[in-house]
């Protein structure tokens, strides 16, 4: 099994800022692709960052220059800093990670979400 749990999120002003983390934890796993998703009520989940465990990083167009994905790979912990936030951010984040566990078992796990609100 592995877990995600996620922290961070809150409400801020247009323009500030809020810094994401997601921690996976289990046993014998190794992950593919950490990365960050958005949500809203009456709305598909959209990919905002992924990082792979090359390094390599996918942003979605609409937070491009705004939000930086990182990682902790020895904590198996996936940050997203978040800067110039908008009003149309505001959504609740989701974090996800997916590999396999035992070298044998795939998974794809979500985090329980967290509400972040850009205010007007």
């Amino acid at each position: 099994q592995v877990q995600l749990e996620e922290s961070g999120g809150g409400s801020v002003q247009a323009g500030g800022s809020l810094r994401l983390s997601c921690a996976a934890s289990g046993s014998d796993f190794s992950i593919y692709t950490m990365g960050w998703y958005r949500q809203n009520p009456g709305q598909q989940r959209d990919m905002v960052a992924t990082i792979f465990a090359d390094g390599t990083i996918k942003y979605a167009d609409s937070v491009k220059g705004r939000f930086t994905i990182s990682s902790d790979n020895a904590k198996n912990t996936v940050f997203l800093q978040m800067n110039s936030l908008k009003p149309e951010d505001t959504a609740v984040y989701y974090c996800n990670a997916n590999g396999h566990i035992s070298g044998i078992s795939y998974y794809n796990e979500w985090g329980q979400g967290t509400q972040v609100t850009g205010s007007r």
